[in-house]
């Protein structure tokens, strides 16, 4: 039996994580009113990917779909929930929508509370020579309502000043340690793993999915573990009750399934589904290939061929391997 073929009833107990296939509309019916602890989820786009050719939809449809999906997220997190929701941009005739825009309309009527928006950026993206190629995009974290969780200890970083102290006029903490020992808040700016800044500065770095990257799959629009890892270490418990509605390749079920969280996925396309769900087999074996968390971005050295400029771009005057300020484009 395809493992995405797997009862349209699910229990919160369930451990680990699994995918189901279908419509997630409807299989978010079959879930219990206030069972889900946290939503981690990248919607599509409606940019014409091949999830989504079948399903044309105007922007204006798009957005009443998405809509039938967040109400009905609004029945099934409990009190104090969280969603995580990224989005990027819906591009159409070359004009930009950024997604996060009406999705925060959308999810403000229906009782959610923005508490971040946070910047996800990256090395690649699309590429374009009408507009600034777009390198970044966000992650939206409602609640719903407050009391909510919000687990600092696992996801901090190192502080930049350790050894940075309170002034004298501070009371009883003057020339004491103004920084925790743990670490610092990560902030709302999230570029996952790069040494220099993972190590150096308040932000984090993770690459997006691409070729040669060791979770690459066929999904053209993969969702990096690692990503999802940071939402649920810092905004749910182990044991907690994890849904993705889109979960593509199983990104986030993975995250919740290496952290001991449980959890569902919908997915309307059976071969994403069973990739999905050979990926979670695969990482309870100790057997999927992971960029491993906190690992530096490579950047390529000056020899390698990459690096340098090809012939057909040198100028007359600019001596070979000449790479200018050696910044990726």
């Amino acid at each position: 039996m395809n493992r995405a073929l797997l009862p349209h009833t699910f229990s919160s107990h369930d451990w680990p994580p699994r995918v189901s296939l279908g419509d997630a509309g409807e299989q978010l019916n079959s879930l219990a009113a206030r069972s889900v602890d946290l939503v981690v989820c990248s919607p599509p786009y409606n940019i014409g990917k091949i999830y989504e050719r079948q399903h044309k939809l105007s922007f204006n449809e798009y957005l009443r779909w998405q809509e039938e999906i967040i109400e009905k997220l609004s029945a099934v997190i409990k009190q104090g929930g969280s969603v995580c929701w990224q989005v990027g941009n819906h591009i159409k005739d070359g004009v930009l929508t950024p997604l996060d825009i009406p999705f925060y309309g959308l999810f403000v009527k229906h009782g959610f509370v923005l508490r971040n928006r946070i910047i996800w950026r990256f090395n690649f993206g699309r590429n374009s020579d009408r507009r600034f190629s777009g390198r970044y995009e966000s992650v939206l974290w409602f609640t719903l309502g407050d009391g909510y969780k919000f687990n600092l200890d696992p996801i901090r970083v190192p502080q930049l000043y350790p050894g940075k102290r309170h002034s004298k006029n501070k009371g009883a903490n003057a020339g004491r340690p103004s920084g925790n020992p743990k670490g610092k808040n990560p902030s709302d700016y999230w570029e996952f793993s790069a040494e220099r800044d993972f190590l150096e500065n308040p932000v984090w770095d993770i690459p997006n999915v691409k070729a040669g990257h060791p979770e690459k799959t066929e999904h053209p629009c993969q969702f990096p573990i690692e990503l999802a890892e940071r939402c649920v270490l810092g905004l749910s418990d182990p044991g907690d009750f994890v849904l993705d509605p889109f979960v593509g390749t199983g990104s986030t079920l993975i995250a919740a399934a290496k952290h001991g969280r449980r959890g569902v996925g919908f997915e309307k396309e059976a071969a994403f589904a069973d990739i999905a769900n050979r990926r979670i087999e695969a990482l309870c074996r100790g057997e999927l290939p992971m960029r491993p968390s906190g690992t530096p971005v490579r950047r390529p050295g000056a020899t390698e061929k990459v690096a340098k400029i090809p012939d057909e771009w040198r100028s007359n005057d600019q001596p070979a391997g000449d790479n200018n300020d050696g910044r990726e484009e």
